[in-house]
């Protein structure tokens, strides 16, 4: 640098190499990730300057921001000595940045003198996220989140996590037990490699105070935001959180029929029982008569057309009824009718659940 023509003199001795010198356009940050510059100024004539002001600013598309540790000016400047800032600044702004540096200052015969160079730099995408949520019958929802690396670079996924809304509790569905301890799905070295995509699971569940509130649930609901942190080739720390993802509640219209217990495997032409959970998810109140139409496979046992009495709005009952399938392999469960005598409004039931039916004499070894 001391050779070099173009280097201001004495450069050298404050270890400013190629490496650390910011060029005019110096390339691409990623959105999240957080832009730090080491600002020097240098007085490399023979005389004292006085009232030195530096100021740095960051022009986006929509803002100017002011990076700068102090506003006020340094009285005076002696040859061969600096003024020095660092500043720093998350990035949260897809597009063209320019960092902007000013530096005003007098000369000793009390001119006073302006400059001003810019820095250009593009802040990209990092990572597309997808999601896809699935409805339970439980009342569980569960979230895919599809991440993928859009960068050039390998990728060091530090963390991702769900933050729920305060209707929902999460559980995490992205590690194995083994042992005491669980271990990561995506293996000890958590890297996406560039155009790698990565899914995350996670199930969430609505807090006993909501999920008994049959009309909370119905319609958009808030399911909560995605916080993402990852590290990149040099160990830079990058952080996106999304917006509140939100989902479309599955509608069961006035009256939601549930099963809450139902064997997995049944004997052929042997009872077996189930319970059923029947909510009101009206404004109204109820008086509900039930019936059970036998199908080609599933019989019904007990008496059909049987009164269950009046529902309140957001309330719930729960019924055991008992069937027996006369055919084997999967089969579903249908033929439930619940009729509401007050507006003589009938609700039909079919595959509400399957069950697997075996024959109690075949050999399991067979």
């Amino acid at each position: 640098m001391k050779e070099d023509p173009s280097t201001i003199k004495g450069a050298e001795t404050i270890m400013l190499g190629e490496m650390l010198t910011l060029p005019q356009n110096f390339g691409n940050i990623f959105l999240g990730e957080t832009f730090s510059s080491y600002i020097s100024v240098h007085n490399d004539s023979t005389q004292v300057v006085k009232d030195i002001l530096v100021k740095a600013d960051l022009q986006t598309s929509s803002q100017r921001l002011n990076l700068s540790a102090s506003n006020s000016a340094v009285s005076d400047l002696k040859p061969e000595c600096c003024i020095d800032d660092v500043i720093h600044h998350e990035v949260k702004e897809i597009g063209t940045h320019i960092l902007v540096c000013a530096v005003s200052y007098t000369t000793q015969t009390g001119e006073k003198l302006y400059f001003r160079k810019f820095f250009k730099f593009q802040v990209l995408k990092p990572l597309d996220v997808k999601t896809k949520f699935y409805n339970a019958e439980t009342d569980e929802v569960f979230l895919e989140a599809q991440i993928q690396n859009i960068t050039t670079s390998p990728m060091f996924m530090e963390k991702v996590s769900l933050e729920p809304s305060i209707m929902y509790n999460v559980t995490e569905l992205n590690t194995v037990s083994t042992g005491e301890e669980g271990a990561s799905t995506f293996g000890k070295m958590s890297y996406l490699q560039p155009m790698d995509t990565r899914q995350y699971l996670y199930c969430l569940k609505p807090k006993p105070e909501f999920a008994e509130k049959a009309g909370v649930i119905k319609g958009v609901t808030v399911i909560g935001k995605l916080d993402i942190v990852w590290k990149t080739n040099l160990g830079e720390r990058g952080r996106l959180q999304t917006s509140q993802l939100q989902r479309m509640a599955p509608g069961y219209g006035d009256v939601r029929l549930s099963l809450e217990l139902i064997p997995d495997t049944v004997n052929l032409e042997e009872p077996f029982d189930i319970t059923c959970k029947i909510t009101n998810c009206s404004e109204r109140t109820m008086d509900l008569v039930l019936e059970m139409c036998n199908t080609n496979s599933i019989h019904w046992c007990g008496i059909s057309g049987r009164q269950l009495g009046k529902l309140n709005p957001s309330s719930s009952l729960y019924i055991t009824l008992k069937l027996l399938s006369s055919v084997q392999g999967l089969q579903s469960i249908s033929g439930l009718r619940l009729t509401d005598t007050f507006l003589k409004r009938t609700y039909e039931y079919d595959d509400i659940a399957q069950v697997c039916v075996v024959c109690s004499h075949m050999n399991p070894e067979s």
